[in-house]
């Protein structure tokens, strides 16, 4: 099973420190290497983004940073686990790493392979 798990937190106003980066950068390690991580980015800060919005015929973008929100979406990793169990364990671990905040984490759909 895949699942998508999204980073949500505070946005921070420095980068990681260099030893947080050296834990996340193990790990990542640790993670592709049991298989467990398809794909992982982190995002820059939202006052380099935007959001774009459509209701009816109107589309609204509205450009970064976004103030009003208390968390922001900070990155993404898309694992393979054999239960949500053994996901939300992958994603706990990854918390401890990462601090605080939250991931939410979602299932993917898999079309039935064609025979």
């Amino acid at each position: 099973m895949r699942f998508l798990s999204i980073f949500k937190s505070a946005e921070r106003s420095s980068p990681p420190t260099g030893e947080e980066m050296m834990a996340m950068q193990a790990l990542i390690e640790k993670f592709m290497k049991s298989g467990h991580l398809l794909s992982t980015e982190g995002c820059l800060p939202s006052a380099l983004g935007c959001r774009v919005r459509r209701d009816g015929d109107k589309v609204l973008i509205t450009d970064g940073p976004f103030s009003e929100s208390k968390e922001v979406v900070g990155g993404f990793a898309l694992l393979q686990a054999d239960s949500k169990e053994e996901a939300i364990a992958l994603v706990k671990e990854f918390l401890s790493v990462a601090g605080s905040g939250e991931c939410e984490l979602r299932q993917l759909y898999e079309a039935p392979a064609l025979a």
